[in-house]
């Protein structure tokens, strides 16, 4: 059974056409990876699959609603997270001020939000030191970790994936998948956006934009 459903959806920019007529599904506990050269609307999908761009024709469903009939914030916040070739950390904040920050605005109902956090982060693979640095103070892979862990803060059933191994080499990139892998088989939807055919080959089922 589909947990999230792309239905008929196209776009366009003032009068240029993105994507046209696109139809994908998505299961719990499975890998995706969508591929397509640079200008074929990848990014575009993804926005639009997270809610922060609206849709205009066609349908996007999660657990069988339509996408424009939920709170988006509460979806955002709750359901689905994104993570980004970039990062988005907060540089002036500590690995771990990062995830709790995270769990604060999703408002989690948890006792204990900084051991929750360090189980995350430990889980992703940092170590005590790490945790406790400051963004800038970590490398390229290790911060994609944090954003990771900041992306599980609040128990999501989708996580997407722009480009997320983009700017690691080969041996990080293997041990962020190796993540991805992970969280796969907890029951989790990964949704990854890519360039890079080692990460394609990895996803249970690969669509071509």
């Amino acid at each position: 059974m589909s947990l999230f459903e792309i239905k008929d959806v196209s776009f366009q920019y003032d009068t240029k056409p993105v994507l046209k007529d696109v139809n994908m599904e998505f299961e719990p506990g499975k890998l995706y990876a969508i591929i397509g050269p640079s200008g074929t609307g990848k990014t575009t999908l993804l926005s639009l699959m997270s809610g922060l761009t609206n849709l205009k024709e066609g349908d996007i469903l999660f657990e069988g609603q339509s996408i424009k009939t939920m709170d988006m914030y509460e979806f955002r916040s709750h359901q689905m997270a994104m993570i980004f070739q970039s990062y988005y950390l907060l540089n002036k904040l500590t690995a771990l001020e990062n995830v709790t920050l995270s769990m604060d605005i999703a408002n989690v109902h948890q006792n204990d939000k900084e051991v929750r956090a360090v189980e995350l982060l430990e889980k992703v693979g940092l170590d005590q030191d790490q945790i406790h640095r400051r963004i800038l103070k970590l490398s390229g892979g290790q911060q994609q970790r944090v954003a990771i862990a900041r992306a599980l803060s609040y128990d999501p059933k989708i996580i997407l994936a722009d480009e997320p191994t983009g700017n690691l080499d080969p041996d990080t990139r293997d041990e962020i998948m190796d993540i991805f892998d992970n969280l796969k088989e907890q029951g989790k939807c990964i949704i990854i956006v890519t360039h890079s055919k080692e990460v394609a080959q990895r996803a249970d089922k690969v669509y071509a934009l």
